[in-house]
């Protein structure tokens, strides 16, 4: 497949081939993402090339007064982006916060400084302030976070790329780990793929798997929406960038749930959707044993118990076994022969798992207690069709 790529100076690019997922727990905020190696490609383009691509050229828009100008990024409840995805992106995110909260805490409190040189250069280029929170995905702002792979500092960067965004790597210096540095030097990779891609979640996707993946996939589809070509990149990519739009979502939007540990049921995403609120006299005290006794409302802020989302006979009859490996639930509801409704249900945080953005590299499967033996003698072949299965939709 060829691949003209123009771009206005250097016509270089650096294309991060996909490879496995990392393990959890090194250099991410909460979850694992695709691990980076760095393929560098060298394309010299003819003055009478002509992409049959536009989305490979330069095509960045300016403001008036000679700035670059780019488009906004969308965050959850934003229904003229994301259109009939809408309430699947709410969703997610919802889910996201019930199981990262405690490392959204934990960055939000720790999150001052970094974010003031972050928004600094973002500012200066006049790029969203929301790219910041692609660093607490890559890393949990940590500056001295490795990965598995390779990638090194606050914003993951692979040593060829970040040389390539001039920064200095060597075994006595390594630019990566300098906040200010990397930041400049991550920020001006975005602005390349940008200036290719046009849409900031193609970006992050790229940014995860390298460019190639994201190209073949809009060429395979002939779309520019990631909707569109998200089921023809890597598993990992996808659960990378509906991380990120959970975490800007989280942080823009909800940052008053993260210590609450959820977001109430009744809220409505969207800004225009959100309920006013209106002002009351408190309730006078109740008497004790009053027939209109209510429980004391929490201290705003206040940690509340969380209601099992289960019925008592739900409990009784339910089996929890420990896999380490994804497997297809649609495939898993057929071996069985158990509802895949019911499955789902059970296991409504079994999509980050197959993402790759479940906190832990292992995930406890709720399964009817009469199928637990069933499923045990077919664990195994479960496992590798399921692999077999992720593989072919990659």
């Amino acid at each position: 497949m060829r691949l003209k790529i123009i771009l206005s100076s250097l016509l270089v690019i650096a294309a991060a081939s996909p490879s496995q997922a990392q393990q959890h727990g090194s250099a991410t905020a909460g979850h694992a993402h695709v691990a980076k190696t760095d393929t560098t490609i060298i394309v010299k383009a003819k003055p009478d090339s002509k992409s049959k691509n536009p989305v490979l050229a330069s095509n960045t828009p300016t403001t008036k007064d000679g700035k670059k100008g780019y488009n906004h990024v969308p965050l959850a409840g934003e229904k003229a982006y994301f259109g009939d995805k809408n309430e699947y992106v709410n969703d997610f995110v919802r889910k996201y916060l019930d199981v990262h909260n405690k490392t959204l805490a934990n960055v939000q409190n720790n999150s001052t400084e970094p974010f003031s040189v972050i928004d600094d250069i973002l500012k200066q280029k006049n790029l969203p302030k929301e790219l910041k929170y692609l660093a607490v995905i890559e890393s949990a702002l940590n500056h001295n976070a490795v990965s598995h792979a390779g990638a090194v500092g606050t914003w993951q960067l692979m040593a060829t790329t970040a040389k390539m965004m001039g920064l200095s790597v060597t075994h006595r210096q390594d630019d990566r780990r300098d906040l200010y540095k990397s930041t400049a030097a991550a920020t001006k990779y975005l602005e390349l793929l940008y200036s290719q891609l046009n849409d900031w979640l193609l970006v992050i996707a790229a940014y995860n798997s390298g460019p190639v993946p994201v190209q073949r996939a809009i060429e395979r589809t002939g779309s520019h929406n990631f909707w569109d070509i998200k089921e023809y990149l890597p598993r990992e990519t996808q659960g990378h960038v509906l991380a990120f739009i959970a975490t800007a979502s989280i942080f823009e939007n909800l940052n008053k749930f993260i210590n609450l540990g959820s977001i109430p049921v009744d809220f409505q995403f969207g800004k225009e959707e959100e309920p006013v609120a209106v002002a009351t006299a408190p309730l006078p005290p109740a008497k004790p044993g009053a027939a209109n006794a209510t429980p004391a409302a929490a201290a705003p802020g206040a940690m509340v118990a969380k209601k099992s989302p289960f019925t008592d006979e739900e409990l009784k009859n339910m089996s929890i076994v420990r896999i380490k490996d994804p497997i297809d639930m649609n495939l898993l509801s057929q071996e069985l022969g158990v509802d895949k409704k019911l499955l789902m249900r059970w296991n409504s945080d079994y999509e980050l798992f197959t993402y790759n953005t479940y906190p832990t590299p292992f995930y406890n499967l709720r399964l009817p207690k009469d199928k637990s033996d069933l499923f045990l003698q077919k664990k195994e072949q479960l496992t590798k069709k399921s692999k077999a299965l992720f593989l072919t939709n990659k």
